[in-house]
C-alpha cells in the first residue's frame, strides 16, 4: 500500500508547519545545553518526530496500519524535505545571533 494522496497533502502540510515554527522548536532544544551537542541536530529531531507522530496519528483516525511500504515513503518524503527543515533552523539560528 502506498501513501494516499490525502495522506501525503497531510504530511506536505505538517512539514510546512513545522518549518514556519522551527523557532520555536530550536528554542525548546536549546533547554538542553550541554546534554546536547548540537541544537540544529536536536531541532530537526523533535522536528521530525512530530512529523512522524502526526503520519502515524493519521493512519490510526482511518483505522489503519502503515505497511513497511508507507514507511518508507514517508521516510523518503522527510529526506527530501530535510534541507528546507535544516535550513529554517540555521535561519532562525543567524537571525538570533544577528539581534544579539
Amino acid at each position: 500500500m502506498a501513501i494516499s494522496k490525502e495522506n501525503k497533502e497531510f504530511i506536505d502540510s505538517l512539514i510546512d508547519y513545522y518549518i514556519s515554527e522551527s523557532e520555536s522548536y530550536r528554542q525548546i532544544a536549546e533547554n538542553f545545553v550541554p546534554e546536547i551537542e548540537s541544537i540544529s541536530d536536536a531541532a530537526f529531531g523533535i522536528i521530525t518526530g512530530c512529523v512522524y507522530s502526526g503520519f502515524l496519528q493519521a493512519y490510526q483516525n482511518q483505522h489503519q496500519t502503515p505497511g513497511l511500504e508507507d514507511m518508507r515513503e514517508f521516510n523518503h518524503i522527510i529526506k527530501e524535505r530535510a534541507p528546507l527543515i535544516k535550513k529554517s533552523i540555521l535561519a532562525t539560528r543567524l537571525e538570533n545571533a544577528e539581534k544579539k
